[in-house]
């Protein structure tokens, strides 16, 4: 380790080198297979112009310019991955009705592959459809179910993912958790347990649902509200040492081989198990926040890519943390650019030494 610090500290003090080592990370995310595992979803969005309220009640009137359908939850963090250049495959379950064909049609748009979906008569596609008025979001309708899969499909599941990490080289596993049910204890565990026992990273984007199953993961990464109640500390401060402390009774009940904790505005927190040396809070850069839907989408997806080549967590966090703010200037769920990040990266780096 002292010497992979060494290497780091010297090119970050050479831009030529610097600039180098970041752009061929960047080129290593095409050799990376990760399997996502989590709920996936049909993010529906009504783009209209608001001039006038209602005469039957005080809300406001949108008259419809446009109708989109995208993909969301675990389902953009494939993208995500997609567009950084690497080969998602992606295991969850979906209903067997109109919006799971949608959702197959954007898979399909998107080249990632469907084998790893299962349809389940008895469940919906989750459906989340928002309106937007002149470019602000005004209403969210949810259109779902979010009890845990049956035995069942527990099983067919479970063996399903187990097939796919025998026949493709895995590289790093993601568990993408909007709490909806897909992902119960017994799935979680029991993959994790296969994972660990063929070497397979696992890393994790929890809800307060099923936190506490996500023991001996790779990387676990909470947001600092998802942190507060999967721990129930509703008075827990964002600060560099109650994280540290908080980390460290997390690690005792987990055994998590690290953490990343988003911020919001406040940036990015950063701690490997056993080493407070390494206890950061990297700073958001300013940014135009026009929505934050996806960004904890977009931030697993680049710490994915980043622990897979094991490469240093001063680098992934603060990509990660840039990659969060990037996709945060936009309207809506959307992946992260792989070429706008690899130019912000450079430049982030360049100035901050």
């Amino acid at each position: 380790m002292p010497d992979r610090i060494c290497f780091l500290s010297g090119i970050l003090k050479n831009n030529y080198m610097l600039n180098k080592y970041i752009k061929s990370i960047f080129e290593s995310f095409k050799t990376v297979n990760p399997l996502v595992i989590g709920d996936v979803m049909l993010d529906s969005y009504i783009w209209g112009k608001v001039d006038r309220i209602s005469p039957e009640a005080p809300v406001p009137i949108v008259h419809i310019s446009k109708k989109e359908n995208r993909l969301g939850g675990a389902a953009n963090v494939a993208i995500n991955l997609k567009e950084l250049g690497c080969n998602p495959i992606i295991c969850s379950v979906i209903g067997a009705d109109d919006n799971s064909n949608l959702l197959k049609q954007l898979f399909k748009e998107h080249q990632l592959l469907t084998d790893g979906l299962i349809c389940n008569a008895e469940r919906l596609t989750t459906q989340k459809t928002r309106v937007i008025g002149n470019n602000f979001q005004m209403i969210r309708i949810d259109d779902e179910i979010c009890n845990p899969v049956s035995v069942e499909i527990e099983s067919i599941l479970i063996e399903r993912v187990k097939t796919i990490i025998k026949k493709k080289q895995i590289n790093v596993i993601v568990f993408e958790d909007y709490d909806k049910g897909v992902l119960t204890k017994n799935i979680i565990t029991s993959i994790i347990k296969f994972a660990k026992a063929n070497n397979i990273p696992t890393v994790v984007d929890p809800k307060k649902r099923n936190f506490s199953y996500y023991k001996n993961v790779t990387l676990l990464k909470p947001n600092f509200k998802e942190l507060k109640e999967g721990l129930k500390l509703d008075e827990l401060k964002a600060t560099k040492e109650t994280l540290n402390d908080v980390s460290k009774e997390l690690f005792k009940l987990l055994n998590n081989s690290s953490l990343v904790v988003t911020l919001s505005e406040k940036g990015i927190f950063y701690i490997k198990n056993e080493s407070e040396l390494d206890a950061k809070i990297f700073p958001a850069t300013v940014r135009n926040i026009a929505d934050v839907s996806g960004a904890g989408d977009t931030v697993i997806s680049v710490l994915a890519l980043f622990v897979a080549l094991n490469i240093e967590p001063y680098l992934m966090t603060q990509i990660a943390n840039l990659a969060g703010g990037i996709v945060c200037e936009e309207i809506g769920t959307v992946p992260i650019n792989k070429a706008k990040l690899l130019k912000e990266s450079i430049k982030y780096f360049a100035e901050n030494k």
